[in-house]
């Protein structure tokens, strides 16, 4: 009886005692310390993916594992012991709770490759005098428009691209324009435009149909050309313009066209399906045809659908005048002017800082000029002048929470900022958005803060993408650029041409695959001489992306991790359970990656806390290593899907553990009519599989490539039974 009453009285010291202990209590022990360590580990299991491990967090604090561990001490007397004092019962309340958080998350300060030091040669950056001296009333334009560019845009001198643009245009020649982002290149050919058609005899109606067509690559960006038309043919009321998109309803259009269009902004897909399936749809008045951010209609794979509006143009129009319109120049756009232009005038206002060369001697007439832009400009790029280009190296691990830091700190504690965030898939964007909506947005009017340190506005999160409805695009684009705060996670479709007023930041996520792209998205702010700011986020073995930019004459400064994860001090929804009303610095390195680690579990918690949210996760990151491994050749030495650590850039997922069935699918399969030349590639390469077998767990690195996995010829298969040979 004593030694049963010693047992019971032992295992009762035990915090929270369970089923299993109270069974394993009833029967002799065969050690002092060896049956309850089996008890324990029997009692605390991981749980499946998806569900709270609630037991663990008790198992891995101190007085539990001291109890595990360490052997029983000896009773002595029947009485019950002595109740334990108050303090150490606090004691092991508070480190029970403190633990919670500390389980779930595995460290994120360790097993991270070094971040290497970053080397940022210094360049003479090829910037644009964006203003000039000379006023609109130079030109001599239709008073009523000089008034409406004065009155309702604002505008009371001219750019430099305009300034070299509108005379050439009104002179009627073809032009190729070459400007940086947000020098106003849509005024630049659209006074022009409604100067000429303006000033016809006898006054065209709107029954006459098309006499300008502009296509642009997006939807948002037709959405915008169309509204600055109708800005300036406020006076005009006889020119009609119209603008035909994906997403709208066909049936609409068509009604639009037979009532009459004058200047039409256009989609090339949709313009194209318009002309092949619309009767009304002619081009006999056509006398202007614009192809605005050229080079991103081809990158989108418009070639053919270009190339057949060319022919129905050609077809009912063959004298008009052409206008090609691009930051960037590339071998496509070259290509594109040889059989569109005729006799272009190439205007480029890029001008090297300390250069001698004026932006009037790029404006060029003769053909052995004319290839100047495309091959000895296409290297360099120019950038807004008032625009400052930061990266921040970040390991794998700690992408998510520095990103969500670097937002906590520009959109909450300081002043109003706006910011778009650049990410290379539609997942992505909508994962982070529902993860960013919950956990940091949740809250944010009161989170622990003094009143002094709220912001005035809330801090919300937008989304914008390809794979939206079109009404839902609209809005969310219209809302975006009428608020004065707030996050807009999007894809490239909102890197081109849009003009978003007041947006302070740009943060590339994800590195764009090419350095056009890239210039693209630092435009969207420091638009018409404003200031301006950009990060980009790269991993360790990414670094050498820097030195590249400095190869095209782009400039960047470098933001430490540190800094970025300081703010996070700052907020007290990530103290935790041991802060209490303790105050920290932000220059505490311990309490940072102590609240680092707070924020990591409330992303992993929110995207564990169900199968759905897990999914959403998983579906995220197979869509980045996809986008990951579709780098060009000529960057595979910085962006190479082996590269990646699958584990480290699950955490950036919020997901706790690789997913297995991830290796074969990151890469895409083969053709089904691609044959196999070597049949002894059909054998198991079991070095690729044990390669695969490991990439499953944290502490490896690299992806499968896939080329174990050979297609099959065409025909039945008899690998495993041969046929006998005749």
């Amino acid at each position: 009886m004593a030694a049963e009453e010693g047992l019971l009285l032992n295992v009762s010291s035990l915090p929270a005692p369970g089923f299993a202990r109270r069974r394993r209590a009833s029967q002799a022990p065969r050690g002092p310390g060896t049956q309850q360590r089996k008890a324990l580990k029997r009692k605390f299991q991981w749980p499946e993916e998806g569900t709270q491990p609630k037991q663990k967090a008790r198992l891995s604090s101190p007085q539990a594992k001291k109890l595990a561990t360490g052997p029983l001490r000896p009773i002595k007397g029947l009485g019950p012991p002595k109740s334990p004092p108050k303090k150490s019962l606090t004691e092991c309340k508070v480190s029970n709770a403190s633990s919670r958080t500390s389980v779930k998350t595995s460290s994120l300060f360790r097993n991270n490759p070094e971040i290497p030091d970053v080397q940022r040669p210094s360049v003479e950056q090829v910037q644009e005098r964006v203003f000039t001296s000379d006023s609109f009333d130079q030109l001599g334009l239709h008073p009523h428009l000089t008034s409406t560019i004065t009155s309702v845009l604002g505008m009371s001198c001219m750019t430099s691209v305009q300034k070299q643009t509108i005379p050439v245009l009104m002179q009627g020649k073809d032009a190729l324009v070459r400007s940086q982002t947000g020098s106003g290149k849509t005024l630049a050919y659209g006074i022009p435009l409604i100067q000429s058609l303006q000033n016809m005899e006898p006054k065209i109606k709107r029954s006459d149909g098309l006499y300008a067509v502009i296509l642009v690559p997006t939807r948002e960006l037709a959405l915008q050309s169309f509204q600055t038309i109708q800005k300036l043919l406020k006076p005009f009321t006889w020119i009609v313009p119209g603008v035909l998109m994906g997403g709208e309803k066909k049936k609409s259009e068509k009604a639009r066209l037979r009532k009459g269009i004058n200047i039409l902004i256009a989609t090339p897909g949709r313009l194209v399906d318009h002309i092949k399936s619309t009767q009304c749809l002619h081009f006999h008045q056509v006398q202007w045809l614009i192809l605005d951010e050229a080079d991103r209609i081809l990158d989108q794979g418009f070639e053919k659908a270009v190339t057949a509006i060319l022919n129905a143009v050609n077809t009912n129009s063959e004298k008009r005048q052409n206008v090609l319109l691009s930051a960037t120049l590339t071998d496509g756009v070259a290509r594109l002017a040889d059989i569109s232009l005729h006799d272009p005038v190439c205007i480029s206002v890029v001008e090297e800082v300390g250069g001698s060369s004026s932006p009037k001697a790029r404006a060029c007439l003769s053909q052995a000029d004319r290839a100047l832009p495309a091959s000895a400009e296409r290297d360099t790029f120019a950038v807004p002048e008032k625009l400052q280009q930061n990266i921040t190296v970040v390991p794998s691990k700690l992408r998510l929470v520095t990103l969500a830091a670097f937002i906590l700190g520009k959109c909450k504690f300081e002043k109003c900022n706006k910011m778009m965030i650049f990410f290379s898939s539609c997942e992505q964007v909508e994962f982070h958005h529902t993860l960013f909506q919950t956990v940091l947005a949740e809250g944010l009017e009161t989170g622990g803060l003094e009143p002094s340190l709220l912001p005035p506005l809330p801090l919300v999160f937008q989304r914008l993408h390809g794979d939206m409805k079109q009404e839902e695009r609209t809005t969310i684009f219209q809302d975006f650029l009428q608020s004065k705060t707030g996050v807009l996670l999007c894809t490239d479709v909102a890197a081109r041409g849009l003009d978003l007023p007041e947006v302070t930041w740009i943060v590339q996520y994800n590195p764009p695959a090419s350095l056009a792209e890239y210039v693209h998205r630092i435009g969207r702010t420091a638009r018409i001489g404003s200031q301006g700011n950009s990060l980009l986020i790269l991993a360790p073995s990414e670094a050498e992306y820097v030195n590249l930019l400095a190869s095209h004459k782009i400039n960047v400064s470098e933001l430490k991790m540190e800094s970025i994860l300081s703010c996070l001090v700052k907020d007290n929804r990530f103290v935790g359970n041991r802060g209490g009303n303790k105050k920290f610095h932000s220059t505490d390195p311990q309490e940072v990656r102590r609240r680092a680690t707070v924020l990591q579990t409330q992303f992993e918690n929110f995207v564990h806390s169900n199968m759905e949210t897990v999914q959403q996760a998983k579906k995220a990151l197979q869509s980045f290593i996809r986008s990951y491994a579709t780098y060009p050749a000529s960057l595979k030495h910085i962006f190479h899907v082996r590269l990646l650590h699958l584990g480290h850039v699950a955490k950036s997922f919020g997901l706790r553990d690789a997913p297995k069935n991830l290796s074969t699918r990151a890469v895409p399969k083969k053709r089904k009519n691609q044959r196999q030349k070597r049949p002894d590639l059909l054998r198991k390469n079991w070095g690729h599989r044990r390669l695969a077998e490991v990439l499953r767990s944290e502490y490896s690195s690299g992806l499968d490539s896939g080329t174990s996995q050979v297609k099959r010829k065409k025909g039945p298969s008899n690998l495993g039974n041969p046929k006998p040979l005749r």
